[in-house]
């Protein structure tokens, strides 16, 4: 397999910090709100640099989609900012009804996505957020792995026209993605080739499933690791052409199995080449407290977890 090096733990929020202060510097159309979450949406140097282009609309996350909403009329780039429970749950109706509904080019960024927002527990936790920003027509949806990723795709989806969902979180995690990095929305990416079965994972499970990868070549088998960084639009081709070598797949992500990449993943396949398939996912459960490396043991999102299903799947092929 393909060796990754942690280049020095990071979190994903500050990924989108350093992203937001580039397009700070380099699209006078991008404007920033948030809902009394600086200092977690590390957004502090786009303000100081910006002042002009903040909106600080307070603990109202309703009025800031409401008035995201508005500024795209303008011909600004809104990119809102709020914990990924506020920025989904608490505002569903408002991004349905004034920004989906109308393809209004607002970006939505949600930081403390999952259950390693830890110690705060279930009420600020939020492990449905994918299913309900997939299936609204037209919301693109994306879950990045790591800090220059989230860098790269805050970048880029400034320069897509139409609603986005941007995930990710607040626990440092390996870095490993290149520093100089294009992110293109919609293109998975091969990690590691490989011909036994194929694990697809997103998010904080990427570097998970590359340890797992590792730790099952020492028993003999070959997995091919892809990143989905984009849950929609889902580059399908490249998943089906590699479990049509594999013959099985593992899906793997911080999210509930419902409403999840891999039941999106399971959908495709039903309909274009069914394939035996394990989930690494929550079971339809909330969270609770504690910290992000306990919950993810007990709850099974780990690479212990997605090694112990890709074993399950290989008998099933």
């Amino acid at each position: 397999m393909t060796k990754y090096v942690d280049q020095g733990k990071n979190d994903t929020r500050s990924g989108y910090g350093a992203g937001m202060t580039e397009l700070g510097r380099t699209n006078p159309n991008v404007v920033a709100l948030c809902a009394d979450l600086i200092g977690s949406l590390k957004i502090q140097q786009f303000i100081d640099e910006n002042p002009e282009r903040f909106f600080q609309i307070g603990i109202a996350e309703a009025n800031m989609m409401g008035i995201a909403a508005g500024l795209t009329i303008g011909g600004k780039i809104p990119f809102t900012g709020t914990f990924a429970n506020f920025s989904t749950g608490r505002v569903y109706d408002q991004i349905r009804q004034s920004i989906a509904y109308s393809g209004k080019n607002v970006k939505i960024c949600a930081s403390h996505a999952g259950i390693t927002l830890g110690e705060d527990g279930a009420t600020h936790q939020i492990l449905e957020d994918i299913g309900l920003m997939k299936m609204l027509p037209g919301m693109v949806v994306i879950n990045t792995c790591d800090y220059n990723q989230t860098k790269a795709a805050t970048l880029a989806i400034a320069d897509y026209e139409g609603p986005v969902y941007l995930r990710f979180g607040r626990p440092k995690v390996a870095n490993f993605t290149p520093v100089d990095q294009k992110f293109e929305i919609g293109k998975a990416l091969l990690l590691s080739e490989g011909t036994d079965v194929t694990i697809v994972a997103t998010g904080h499970l990427v570097w998970e499933a590359l340890i797992a990868c590792e730790r099952l070549e020492a028993q003999g088998i070959s997995a091919e690791v892809i990143n989905i960084h984009t849950i929609k639009p889902l580059d399908a081709a490249a998943i089906l052409k590699s479990v049509k070598k594999t013959g099985c797949i593992v899906t793997a992500e911080e999210h509930n199995y419902l409403g999840g990449l891999g039941e999106s993943i399971a959908g495709m396949l039903g309909k274009e080449h069914p394939t035996p398939q394990e989930f690494v996912a929550t079971n339809d459960t909330f969270g609770e407290s504690g910290t992000p490396e306990q919950l993810m043991e007990k709850y099974g999102l780990n690479n212990k977890a997605i090694e112990k299903a890709v074993l399950k799947v290989l008998t099933r092929k």
